[in-house]
C-alpha cells in the first residue's frame, strides 16, 4: 500500500539547496538561502551571466476538461521530469505556488502526489518563502489608499460607484465575498459596498507573474487602473502615489524560488494566479532562468487546455516572446468517462468508485471526445501534442487502447500511459521519450488572434474556436465597458477569459463537448497593469468558499511538532 502523500515527503531525504543549485549550474552568489532546502534565484545576474547561452526546450504540461478533483496534473508535471532525468536529460520543473484556499478547502496543495512530489512539501503548502503574504499587502496597501484619497478631499475625484479594486486574502472565506465598508462615522471612512478576492486572483499576483525585471514591475504596477474619476477617467495606482511602495514590498518576492523534487531534480516555483479568473501560469522569470539552466524545461498551465494552456499562449508567451515546443495533455479514464455520462462528479461531493471503476466503454468512447476536442484546441497554436494518461489501478488494458487509438487518430504525436504516482520517475520513461521525440518537430507558432483585432473579435475568437460555442452574447454592462476600454486604448490587450473550469463552456453542468449554445458575457473587468481584460463568462467566484468538510478538519500537529492529515 502506497503511503499518505505527507508521509512519502517526510519520510523523504532531501539535499541540501546549494547542491540543487549548482545542478542547475548556479552559484552560490546566485542565490539566497531561506534556510536548508529553499532559496530565491538572483535572476538579474543570472540571465545576464547566461544570455549568450541558447534556451532549452520548453514544454507544457495542460489536460482535458478534469472533475473537481483534478487529474493529476501536476503529480504528470512533476513525474514527467523526474522521467526525464532518468533518461539523461538535463530537465528543470518551473510550477506555480499553491494558494492556502485550495490547501485547506477541497482540492488540495501544488506539490505533486504519491512519488511524484516536489519538497519540502509542508513548507511551500503553506507559507513558503512568504510571496503571496507580500502580494496581499500590497493588493491591500493600494486599497487602503483608495479610500483615504476619497475620505481626505477626493483629489483625483474618484467615483466611488467605479472602485473596482477589491482587497483580498488567501483563504477560502465567502462572507467576505460582498461586503460593507467606511461604517461607523466619517473618521472611519466613506461608506460603500465592495468585497475581499483571494489573494491568488489579485491583479498583483498576475502582475508579478508576468513582469520581466524590476522595472517592469514598477511601470506594470503603476498602470493599475481602480477606477474611474466622475469625468470618465481612469484612476491609476499611479496617480494614487501607491506604485512605489507596492514595489518595495514585492522586490523580493519577483524573485523565483528554488526547491526540488523527490528524486533530487530541480524545481523553480514562482507566482500563483488562478487559471479561471487570471491567467493561470507561473512566472515569466522563472521561465527565463530554467530556459537558461536547463536542456528541457517542463511547466504547468492550470486546469484544462480551454483555459490555462490558452491564456500561456495567447497573454504568457505575447510577453515573454518564447512559445513552446511541445504540449501534453493530461487525461484519466475517469475523467473521460465522467464526460460521457457514466456518473455525475460534483464539487464538495465523493465521485460514486464503483462507477468510476467499473468498466464502461461506450461512455469512455463518448467522452473522449473532451480529449480530442482539447487536442485540436492546442493544434491551433502550431505546437506538437503528446497525450498522457494519468493511469490508476482500476483502468483496463482495454479502456487505455481505446484512448490511445482516438487520441492516435486525432493527430497527436504520441498518446502514452504513465504511472509516476505510484513508480515516480520510472513510471514515465517511456512519455519523457516520446516528448523529446516531439520537441525536434517542426513546430509553426501562432496566435489565436491579433493585437489589433477588436475586443469582440478576440473574445468571439476564443469562444468559437476553442469552447465551441456558437457566438457570444454581451449583457448591457459588458456593452457598456467595450466601448469604454476601446476609448481609452485598452482594446490592444490580450483577453483573459474567466469562467468554469468544469466545461469547455461557460455551465459546469454541460461535460464532453457541448454544442449548440451562446457564451453569455456579464461583465468585464480590467487588469491593465497584468496587460489584459477579463470578461466574466456565467457566475465567476473570485472569492472561493470552504466545503462543508474542509481539509482544514484533518489538519493537526503532535507532541514533537510533526504535521499531521496535511494531505
Amino acid at each position: 500500500m502506497v503511503p499518505s502523500d505527507l508521509e512519502i515527503a517526510q519520510a523523504a531525504v532531501l539535499q541540501p539547496i546549494i547542491d540543487i543549485a549548482k545542478k542547475m549550474g548556479l552559484s552560490e552568489d546566485e542565490i539566497d538561502f531561506y534556510g536548508k532546502y529553499k532559496a530565491k534565484i538572483d535572476f538579474v545576474e543570472v540571465l545576464d551571466r547566461l544570455k549568450d547561452r541558447p534556451n532549452g526546450k520548453y514544454i507544457d504540461v495542460t489536460a482535458i476538461t478534469p472533475t473537481p478533483l483534478g487529474e493529476g496534473k501536476t503529480v504528470t508535471s512533476i513525474g514527467l521530469t523526474e522521467s526525464m532525468a532518468k533518461i539523461g536529460k538535463n530537465v528543470v520543473l518551473a510550477l506555480r505556488e499553491p494558494s492556502l484556499g485550495p490547501v485547506f478547502g477541497i482540492k488540495g496543495g501544488a506539490a505533486g502526489g504519491g512519488y511524484s512530489q516536489v519538497v519540502p512539501m509542508e513548507d511551500l503548502n503553506l507559507h513558503f518563502t512568504g510571496d503571496i503574504h507580500a502580494v496581499g499587502v500590497a493588493n491591500n496597501l493600494l486599497a487602503a489608499m483608495i479610500d483615504t484619497s476619497i475620505l481626505l478631499k477626493n483629489p483625483l475625484n474618484i467615483d466611488p460607484l467605479t472602485i473596482s479594486w477589491r482587497r483580498v486574502q488567501d483563504i477560502s472565506d465567502r462572507a467576505l465575498r460582498d461586503i460593507a465598508i467606511g461604517l461607523g462615522g466619517r473618521e472611519n471612512g466613506y461608506p460603500r459596498q465592495t468585497g475581499f478576492d483571494i489573494s491568488v486572483a489579485s491583479e498583483v499576483m498576475a502582475i508579478l507573474a508576468l513582469a520581466k525585471d524590476l522595472k517592469d514591475l514598477r511601470e506594470r504596477l503603476g498602470r493599475i487602473v481602480i477606477g474611474y474619476s466622475y469625468d470618465g477617467k481612469p484612476v491609476t495606482a499611479e496617480e494614487l502615489k501607491a506604485a512605489g511602495a507596492m514595489t518595495v514590498l514585492l522586490k523580493e518576492a519577483l524573485k523565483p524560488n528554488l526547491i526540488q523534487t523527490l528524486e533530487g531534480n530541480p524545481c523553480i516555483m514562482h507566482a500563483g494566479p488562478f487559471a479561471n479568473i487570471a491567467h493561470g501560469n507561473n512566472s515569466i522569470v522563472a521561465d527565463l532562468v530554467a530556459l537558461k539552466c536547463g536542456d528541457y524545461v517542463i511547466t504547468e498551465s492550470g486546469f484544462g487546455a480551454d483555459m490555462g494552456a490558452e491564456k500561456m499562449m495567447d497573454i504568457k508567451c505575447r510577453y515573454s516572446g518564447v512559445t513552446p515546443d511541445c504540449v501534453v495533455i493530461t487525461a484519466t479514464i475517469r475523467a473521460l468517462k465522467m464526460h460521457g455520462g457514466a456518473f455525475e462528479a460534483r464539487p464538495g461531493k465523493k465521485l460514486d468508485e464503483e462507477l468510476v471503476k467499473k468498466e464502461n466503454m461506450p461512455a469512455l468512447e463518448e467522452g473522449t471526445g473532451n480529449l480530442v476536442k482539447q487536442i485540436e484546441n492546442m493544434k491551433l497554436f502550431g505546437v506538437p501534442v503528446v497525450v498522457t494518461i494519468n493511469r490508476r489501478t482500476t483502468d483496463t488494458d482495454a479502456e487505455i487502447a481505446l484512448v490511445k487509438k482516438l487520441a492516435d487518430a486525432a493527430g497527436v504525436s504520441a498518446c502514452v500511459p504513465i504511472d509516476v504516482w505510484a513508480k515516480g520517475g520510472e513510471g514515465g520513461k517511456e512519455a519523457a521519450e516520446a516528448i523529446v521525440a516531439a520537441c525536434d518537430e517542426p513546430k509553426n507558432f501562432k496566435f489565436l488572434y491579433e493585437d489589433n483585432a477588436s475586443i469582440k473579435e478576440k473574445i468571439e475568437a476564443i469562444a468559437t474556436k476553442i469552447y465551441g460555442a456558437d457566438g457570444v452574447d454581451y449583457a448591457p454592462l459588458a456593452e457598456q465597458k467595450i466601448k469604454q476600454f476601446t476609448e481609452a486604448g485598452f482594446d490592444i490587450l490580450p483577453i483573459c477569459m474567466a469562467k468554469t473550469h468544469l466545461s469547455l463552456s461557460h455551465d459546469p453542468n454541460l461535460k464532453g463537448v457541448p454544442k449548440n449554445y451562446r457564451l453569455p458575457v456579464r461583465d468585464i473587468r480590467p487588469s491593465i497593469g497584468a496587460g489584459f481584460l477579463y470578461p466574466l463568462c456565467g457566475e465567476m467566484k473570485t472569492m472561493p468558499g470552504l466545503p462543508s468538510h474542509p481539509a482544514a478538519m484533518d489538519v493537526d500537529i503532535d507532541e514533537n511538532g510533526k504535521t499531521l492529515g496535511l494531505f
